[in-house]
């Protein structure tokens, strides 16, 4: 018997509001055809009443322990394993016991999506190929203030705050390091469109030389 393919597996990272999500989906629906898992960090937070205070008491979810990295690695390899997970949708501001549970096929593409794909270091062992999505920090934050105020509730001034006390120190310590271990660099601003084109055929080859 013919030992089974693993699949690829392919890592999307990238700053608050750089356009991971936005890249993910697009990447999924040129490969539709072949059904891709999508697999999204967003869904491992930890419950609020467990999360780390800062100096102000201020609730900070940009930090590694902010998610449940056990649970998520755990997850992971076993989609990578080719069997199915279950997985509670994770909304903002609703209780854990109203997030909705979803049940996540394998694939012979996965996606997976998140801040800390190349921090948590078994992740990045099951990657593939990776990406990192690249944009001016300016475009971040007016990103991320318009997500928050029309979304999340958040008043303007609260979002500044996190950005300069939680967002930008977390990049700088767990995501900026490591952005030289990505494939490929997309840049999502005038070149996005040159980049995607060029990320898909990067992809392309790389699924060709997996079926070879």
């Amino acid at each position: 018997m013919n030992k089974k393919k693993q699949p690829v597996v392919i890592g999307i990272c990238g700053g608050s509001g750089s356009g991971k999500t936005t890249l993910l989906r697009r990447v999924a629906e040129e490969f539709s055809s072949l059904n891709p898992a999508l697999f999204t960090m967003d869904n491992y937070y930890h419950p609020i009443g467990e999360q780390q205070l800062d100096d102000n008491g201020i609730v900070n979810f940009d930090l590694p322990t902010a998610l449940n990295e056990e649970l998520l690695t755990r997850d992971l390899r076993t989609l990578v394993a080719g069997r199915p997970i279950e997985v509670k949708e994770y909304f903002f501001n609703t209780t854990p016991a109203k997030n909705v549970l979803l049940t996540i096929q394998p694939s012979e593409i996965i996606l997976v999506e998140g801040l800390f794909l190349y921090h948590y270091q078994e992740v990045h062992k099951l990657l593939t190929f990776s990406v990192f999505v690249d944009v001016d920090h300016s475009i971040q934050l007016d990103r991320r203030i318009y997500r928050d105020q029309d979304n999340r509730g958040y008043k303007r001034s609260d979002i500044i705050y996190q950005w300069d006390n939680h967002v930008m120190p977390c990049y700088e310590a767990y995501i900026a390091p490591h952005v030289s271990k990505a494939d490929f660099h997309f840049r999502n601003d005038q070149r996005a469109e040159a980049d995607f084109n060029d990320l898909m055929n990067s992809l392309h080859n790389v699924l060709r030389s997996k079926q070879s």
